[in-house]
């Protein structure tokens, strides 16, 4: 197996504007990506399908013929799990919540520096090498479990008292640091690192809404809360 001083990521790059991509792969190429460019969301979405798999892929909300959300979205429904960030102008809450729902990693408002471009990559792939297991190979099948809440990090099932529930990518992935924290009191910026990354500069007021997301979930009337509030903390 080559080492990986001397293979390059592969990364996915998915926008139609030809300046900004030109000027992209120029400076990713500098950097030891090989890239490719898609030019629309079909070929976006062909290209992530085939082998061999990028290991990136970055893609811009505003696409020719579907939107970013539309394609990142079947990506994932089609078993995608590469690591995706996204491009995009639109810079509130809603709108960040929509595209990570749709299972987009990062997002990064434009206009950007290409030194944040690369912090962000960086993290994405840190993120991914964590959760595959910390070398690359498979992790091995997990049971998480908080009281009678459940979590398979396999089969990424999560049942609480006999009750499948469906989670987004980043639900799972919040629900899955606070059960590895279990007992624990989390700081915001702890959790944020975390599940958005150190790198993240959004606001953090997108714990807030997916904290409610889960409680609204996992948690009922019948049931004992499990995600609990240290006020100031």
């Amino acid at each position: 197996m080559a080492s990986s001083t001397t293979t390059k990521t592969r990364l996915l790059l998915v926008d139609d504007e030809a300046r900004l991509t030109e000027l992209l792969s120029m400076e990713l190429e500098v950097e030891g990506y090989a890239v490719e460019v898609a030019a629309d969301g079909a070929s976006g979405l062909i290209r992530a399908r085939t082998e061999p798999a990028p290991d990136l892929i970055v893609l811009d909300w505003n696409l020719p013929d579907f939107s970013g959300v539309d394609i990142c979205q079947r990506m994932r429904s089609s078993g995608i799990t590469t690591p995706i960030l996204m491009l995009t102008g639109h810079d509130d809450v809603a709108d960040r919540v929509t595209a990570l729902d749709a299972g987009v990693d990062d997002y990064l408002i434009k206009p950007f520096s290409i030194e944040e471009l690369m912090a962000r990559l960086r993290a994405m792939q840190r993120r991914a090498i964590s959760f595959s297991g910390g070398d690359g190979e498979a992790a091995q099948p997990e049971t998480l479990q908080v009281g009678d809440l459940t979590m398979n990090t396999n089969t990424r099932d999560v049942c609480r008292s006999g009750r499948m529930i469906q989670l987004s990518v980043k639900e799972y992935e919040l629900l899955n640091f606070l059960m590895r924290g279990q007992g624990k009191v989390l700081e915001r910026a702890e959790i944020m690192r975390g599940v958005w990354g150190e790198n993240f500069y959004g606001d953090d007021n997108l714990l807030d809404v997916y904290i409610r997301y889960l409680r609204q979930k996992i948690e009922s009337k019948e049931l004992p809360p499990l995600i609990h509030t240290v006020r100031g903390v």
